[in-house]
């Protein structure tokens, strides 16, 4: 880190056992991410009032190249956060959370969903068809498969995607979830 951490304590006494565990929480985060260079935590009490006991806030601002992530916990409704340790957990949690974010953003790392398996309708009888697949695979389905029993509205040609299922049929792969794609919803 660029920068010593800087941390505050607001409404609350000073103690060494705080300050020393909001450090290793500090050291945590620099042992996932060695690039942050500045962290500000101020911990806080919200006072609820006479009858109900004080709850701890623990803010965390850390900044990193190309950023910075800002965690505010503070959750009134949270007796937990009557202990001021809680309170620091919490947010150090979320901070980790949204630093994962960061690097996994920073490093390109973005997940790439597949798109469903499709194909077209090729035929239908009473209570089930069949889908070609573009590979020239023929899937069956019940007619139960057809989302919102939409079944009878299907026609021999309609593009439909499907969730697939191997080994279910003894004839072969079964689509046991069949959505019909409508003209404003190409096949990819």
């Amino acid at each position: 880190m660029q920068q010593e951490p800087e941390i505050t304590f607001k409404d609350v006494p000073h103690s060494d056992a705080v300050e020393a565990r909001v450090r290793e929480h500090i050291a945590e985060l620099e042992r996932y991410y060695d690039r942050i260079t500045a962290c500000r935590v101020v911990l806080a009490k919200i006072t609820q009032g006479q009858h109900k006991g004080n709850l701890y806030q623990c803010r965390i601002l850390i900044l990193v190249p190309g950023g910075e992530i800002a965690i505010n916990r503070a959750n009134p409704n949270s007796h937990a956060h009557e202990d001021i340790y809680v309170a620091i957990r919490d947010a150090f949690d979320a901070a980790r959370r949204k630093l994962q974010d960061h690097v996994r953003k920073h490093r390109g790392d973005v997940k790439v969903h597949e798109p469903p398996p499709h194909g077209r309708v090729k035929s239908l009888f009473p209570d089930h068809g069949f889908i070609l697949m573009p590979d020239g695979q023929e899937v069956y389905f019940h007619r139960n498969a057809v989302v919102n029993g939409g079944f009878d509205k299907l026609e021999v040609g309609d593009e439909v995607r499907i969730a697939l299922v191997e080994g279910e049929s003894a004839a072969g792969p079964q689509a046991t979830t069949v959505t019909p794609v409508g003209k404003h919803h190409p096949v990819p």
